[in-house]
């Protein structure tokens, strides 16, 4: 018999063995979890203009947020009373994809915040969901302090539209980078 003879029955012999072991296999339900597409969005250009303050109020109290600052270096999260465990485990999880990005290294608290509360507004208006904000470790501030990270965490927390917000991925900045779940279309009425 000849090498490709060979070869053919042995495939097809593989192939037969194989369907008469999964003949009595039924296939798995659906899952409702999505798989993030690897495609990066391209980056989002810094507006220059008149600031339009629209939704965060200069200074933070207490009792406005549920939020305490995070110590360096701490994976730090905050959800919105009402809003279920899962939903910030989701998106740790990456259950919702990425639809927009927003670069604040190096920026000054003001501009950060001004740049921030655009960013939002802009993500809002085009009806994302779920968003990523790098601000950075801090490793180039004065006493290598993250003061962009403790402020971003106070001012996401009085955001009205901002039902969660965790450290990001890994892969999307770690601890200098948060992620940030918006409401949806159903609850910005």
């Amino acid at each position: 018999m000849s090498k490709k003879k060979e070869v053919a029955n042995t495939i097809s012999d593989d192939r037969a063995l194989f369907h008469e072991a999964m003949k009595n296999v039924a296939p798995l339900a659906a899952s409702d979890k999505t798989v993030p597409e690897v495609t990066k969005p391209s980056p989002h250009p810094r507006k220059k203009g008149p600031y339009n303050p629209c939704f965060l109020s200069d200074t933070v109290s207490a009792t406005d947020s549920h939020f305490t600052e995070a110590v360096a270096g701490d994976e730090w999260s905050f959800s919105r009373p009402g809003v279920s465990r899962q939903t910030l485990r989701r998106l740790r999880r990456g259950y919702w994809q990425i639809r927009n990005r927003l670069d604040l290294h190096g920026l000054t608290q003001d501009i950060a915040k001004r740049y921030m509360t655009d960013f939002l507004n802009e993500s809002l208006q085009k009806h994302f969901r779920c968003v990523l904000i790098i601000h950075g470790k801090g490793l180039s501030s004065q006493d290598r302090i993250p003061i962009l990270k403790n402020n971003i965490g106070s001012w996401l927390a009085q955001h009205h539209t901002v039902l969660a917000f965790c450290q990001a991925s890994p892969e999307n900045g770690g601890g200098g980078a948060v992620m940030v779940l918006l409401k949806g279309k159903e609850h910005t009425k």
